[in-house]
């Protein structure tokens, strides 16, 4: 979102590295169907703790990974076996889910679906277009955000917010992963770009929901669609896990 911030990307990849290993030890393999929590029902989630050493990416999809390294490599071809298997539960073959030209998964017509990966998750949701008009998902490694990415990721109500906020969550963290679903559900359906900076998410503590503000002017059609903006989140086994849909 902030031109998606190459330092401050850089930085949120570094602190995801970091603590992968603390998130794994407090990973729970009985805990299984996370995301579906977070979604309605029309809306079918895929996941997996681990990678699927049987997933094989078509060419179509290795050629557009050709440069990423073998781990980089392997969440991506897990992600998009969970996105596969997303599909068959709602009637489609298997299909190459080549990436668009802002990274965007490009999926079968009439189907909208979102695809998160980090280390030590994968997952994909998926829905018919005509129940769904839009989905955004994303899981991130809950620790907190360095100070150079708050800055970057957050609005001056969003950093006020946070400076009065509990200290039971890293409120940060969930504010970037909120902002990364709704990203991944907006840009699909405006085909605009948007900023971190360009929308206010607003945490709703208590219910485990957030609701967002574009900061930007809206398309006259979707105007009355993205004014109701709004997603949960879910803190589970270290990790931070958001989701927006709209219907």
């Amino acid at each position: 979102m902030k031109s998606r911030d190459e330092a401050g990307i850089s930085a949120v990849l570094q602190s995801r590295i970091a603590n992968s290993d603390a998130a794994l030890r407090r990973y729970s393999p009985e805990t299984t169907h996370v995301m579906e929590e977070l979604l309605p029902p029309g809306i079918v989630a895929v996941e997996r703790w681990d990678d699927d050493e049987s997933a094989v990416l078509p060419p179509e999809e290795r050629v557009q990974v050709s440069s990423a390294i073998e781990s980089r490599l392997r969440e991506f071809a897990t992600a998009r076996s969970c996105a596969r298997q997303a599909l068959s539960e709602i009637g489609f073959p298997p299909v190459p889910i080549l990436r668009g030209s802002k990274g965007e998964p490009l999926w079968p017509a009439g189907v909208v679906g979102s695809i998160t990966h980090c280390t030590h998750y994968r997952a994909a949701a998926v829905a018919m277009q005509t129940q769904v008009k839009a989905i955004g998902i994303d899981a991130e490694i809950h620790d907190a955000l360095p100070m150079e990415v708050v800055n970057t990721v957050c609005v001056a109500e969003e950093i006020a917010w946070l400076q009065r906020a509990s200290d039971c969550l890293h409120w940060d963290r969930i504010l970037f992963s909120a902002k990364e679903s709704v990203y991944k559900a907006w840009f699909p359906l405006t085909r605009r770009w948007l900023g971190f900076e360009q929308a206010a998410v607003r945490v709703e503590e208590a219910k485990n929901a957030f609701r967002v503000r574009p900061l930007v002017s809206l398309p006259v059609e979707l105007e009355q669609t993205l004014t109701r903006l709004s997603g949960r989140f879910l803190v589970r086994n270290g990790f931070v896990m958001t989701a927006v849909y709209l219907t």
